[in-house]
C-alpha cells in the first residue's frame, strides 16, 4: 500500500482518517453540499462507515477506489473519489466541498489534483465525471480543467424519489494541459 498525499497551493488530497468523521459530516451531512450529488445527507454513522470502507480500500494491493480527504489548512473541507473502471486505463472522479468553500477556486484546485493523481501517479489515459444537469458550478470547474462535455445519460440515477439525468465530461491524458490547476509548477 502506498498512501496518497499530494498538494496544490491551498489543498491537500490525502487518505481519510477515523478522526475525519466530524469534518466529513460537515460536508456529507449538509443538504446544500449534497444537493446535486446522488445521495441525500448522511448521518454520522454513515460517515463513519464511509471512512472505514476508505481505510479498507487503501489497504488493498490492487486498489481500484481512492476515496480521499480534501484538506485545507490541515482540516477536511471536502471529499474526492477516483474509481478505476473495469478497463484499467480509465477512471471516474467525483468531488464535494463544504458550501463555505464554494466560489473561491477550491473546486478548480481539487479537480486539478484529481487529474494530476490519475494521469501522473496512476498512468490513466482517460478520466471522466458525471454531474447533475443543474450543477452549473461543477460544469464550470470541469470545463476549466479541460474536460469536454460528452453528453447526457438519460435517467441515469434514481435519487430523491425520482430519475435524474447525468451530464458526462472527460479528458484524455494528452489533452491535460501543463498549466492545469493542481499541476506542479
Amino acid at each position: 500500500m502506498r498512501p496518497v498525499e499530494l498538494s496544490s497551493d491551498r489543498l491537500t488530497l490525502r487518505e481519510l482518517r477515523p478522526t475525519d468523521v466530524d469534518d466529513l459530516l460537515r460536508v456529507y451531512g449538509d443538504p446544500e453540499a449534497v444537493r446535486h450529488l446522488s445521495f441525500t445527507p448522511r448521518t454520522k454513522e454513515q460517515c463513519t462507515a464511509i471512512i472505514k470502507a476508505a481505510v479498507a480500500d487503501a489497504e488493498q494491493e490492487n486498489r481500484g477506489v481512492y476515496m480521499l480527504a480534501v484538506a485545507h489548512q490541515d482540516r477536511l473541507v471536502g471529499s474526492a473519489r477516483l474509481g478505476v473502471d473495469e478497463r484499467p486505463h480509465s477512471a471516474q472522479i467525483g468531488f464535494a466541498l463544504r458550501p463555505d468553500m464554494w466560489g473561491q477556486g477550491f473546486g478548480d484546485e481539487l479537480v486539478g489534483l484529481l487529474l494530476r493523481f490519475g494521469f501522473e501517479d496512476l498512468g490513466l489515459k482517460r478520466i471522466w465525471g458525471a454531474r447533475s444537469p443543474e450543477n452549473r458550478a461543477s460544469e464550470r470547474v470541469m470545463l476549466r480543467a479541460g474536460m469536454v462535455e460528452e453528453g447526457r445519460i438519460r435517467r441515469h440515477l434514481w435519487t430523491r424519489d425520482a430519475w435524474r439525468d447525468s451530464i458526462v465530461h472527460s479528458i484524455l491524458d494528452d489533452e491535460w494541459a501543463p498549466d492545469s490547476p493542481g499541476r506542479p509548477l
